[in-house]
């Protein structure tokens, strides 16, 4: 999620409080602005076995 309202930024991070996600596994980057570009947050997180679509993990396990 990328946002360049940090309001909005705090209640996305809440809601993943309520649901329990473990803090250690999201990440917030500042992503500084200059005059062209204003300042945005990204908000990620961590996902340790993606699986595809099929159900199998990235090498087929």
């Amino acid at each position: 999620m990328e946002t360049r309202d940090e309001a909005e930024l705090r209640v996305r991070v809440s809601e993943l409080r309520e649901a329990g996600v473990d803090e250690s596994m999201v990440r917030v980057d500042m992503l500084c602005g200059r005059l062209v570009l204003p300042t945005s947050y990204r908000l990620s997180r961590f996902v340790a076995n993606p699986v595809r679509e099929s159900g199998e993990g990235l090498r087929g396990e």
